[in-house]
């Protein structure tokens, strides 16, 4: 396991709880420390030492950043790497990105899975959704591990190099829009005048709803802890998939407005001051005399 943050720490433990043999690797040496002596994983002190504890045919398991620092990785296992071993790409990679780094390992004769992961911290107790992409003998092989990380019907082989990441990133499309939804019908309800226990409802609706799920598990969770959420800045980050999808959907022509929506939603979350806002009111004032505010 190369990288050994919240997410390859817990697939790690998981693995090794499940009486897997783990060589580990993080480029913060205290964090491969701290892993080995939590998780019983065998400590590298580099990439070059990791490799040479594995027996052939090995089986790499990449889970750094997306963008350059898994690209760089690639390349370095690339080297080291001899034909017949397996990196796997755990991270959020983009799709497009996979398949041109399938395509550039099978060069040397090594092969690349892409595994979408899905799960997050509560992978390691209630197991992982992995989408994987790629060689279906490879898939095989390393099928174990799959089945060991994954909750109960929660791996599958869905397509050749590109496919598993193709299929997180609509996924998380999927989940923009969802969260989205959450947000804004709570909203409605925190803005009542009628005074509503936000957690309580959250609580109700899990029981028998039809728009019961994990996510509104969470809601509960959240708003159990503080019904306003008082703590809690409304600015919302996104990972960059949001976006993949929607470019992928613009040049294919597949009309996906909420997911647009959603992800817009998360810009407007950033900003302290809308000029768009100020205009629009500026307008109204032109065309029909409406007053403004001056701003706080």
């Amino acid at each position: 396991m190369v990288g050994l943050g919240r997410m390859g720490a817990n697939m790690t433990l998981r693995l090794t709880r499940d009486h897997h043999e783990v060589v580990g690797f993080d480029r913060n040496p205290d964090v491969t420390a701290a892993a080995a002596a939590a998780d019983g994983v065998m400590a590298a002190d580099s990439l070059d030492d990791l490799v040479a504890r594995l027996t052939p045919p090995r089986v790499v398991w990449v889970m750094v950043p997306a963008g350059a620092p898994t690209g760089e990785t690639l390349e370095e296992l690339r080297r080291l790497l001899d034909s017949g071993d397996t990196i796997v790409d755990g991270g959020n990679s983009r799709y497009s990105d996979s398949i041109a780094r399938a395509q550039e390992a099978s060069t040397y004769g090594l092969t690349l899975l892409d595994v979408g992961t899905s799960g997050g911290t509560h992978g390691l107790s209630e197991g992982y959704c992995l989408m994987v992409g790629g060689d279906r003998r490879a898939f095989e092989r390393v099928e174990p591990v799959f089945a060991s990380l994954a909750a109960a019907g929660g791996y599958a082989h869905v397509g050749p190099s590109g496919a598993g990441h193709f299929t997180k990133m609509v996924h998380n499309g999927i989940e923009y829009a969802l969260m989205q939804a959450y947000g804004e019908g709570f909203e409605l309800l925190d803005d009542s005048d009628l005074e509503l226990d936000t957690a309580q409802i959250a609580e109700l609706w899990r029981n028998g709803s039809v728009i019961r799920s994990w996510l509104l598990d969470l809601v509960a969770s959240a708003l159990a802890r503080d019904h306003r959420l008082e703590d809690v800045a409304p600015w919302i980050e996104d990972s960059g998939e949001g976006r993949w999808t929607l470019r992928y959907a613009i040049d294919r022509a597949v009309p996906v407005p909420t997911i647009a929506t959603a992800l817009f939603a998360r810009f407007a979350s950033r900003q302290d001051v809308s000029f768009a806002g100020k205009l629009i009111a500026a307008l109204r004032k032109e065309f029909g005399g409406h007053a403004t505010r001056k701003p706080s």
